[in-house]
């Protein structure tokens, strides 16, 4: 189960990566053209997704050798949660986008 704290930390560095591809648009202005685009954002996510996993794994293998504390092992299981089920959430809501825009008429 995901703790607040937890999903609060994704939410935070899912909304930088996305804050960081508006660049310095004001309020009002549509975002320019030469931001990132969204298969580098897409790409970023999904590394960051693989380092929580990585975090995860690692945190577990110490607490196996007696290393780690129970509870960062918790937070890091419970961070790769929330980021694999934002990242998942967001493909589905793709997916989803793709098959709208493909039964639109001509």
């Amino acid at each position: 189960m995901a703790t607040p704290s937890a999903a609060a930390a994704a939410y935070s560095s899912l909304s930088s990566l996305l804050n960081a591809g508006k660049g310095a648009a004001g309020a009002g202005k549509v975002a320019e053209a030469s931001g990132p685009s969204f298969g580098a954002l897409v790409k970023e996510a999904m590394g960051s997704v693989l380092e929580a996993g990585q975090r995860s794994d690692s945190q577990t293998m110490a607490m196996a050798q007696g290393k780690a504390n129970i509870m960062d092992v918790v937070t890091a299981v419970s961070e790769t949660d929330v980021a694999v089920s934002t990242l998942v959430s967001v493909r589905d809501r793709v997916i989803q986008s793709y098959e709208d825009i493909m039964r639109m008429p001509i």
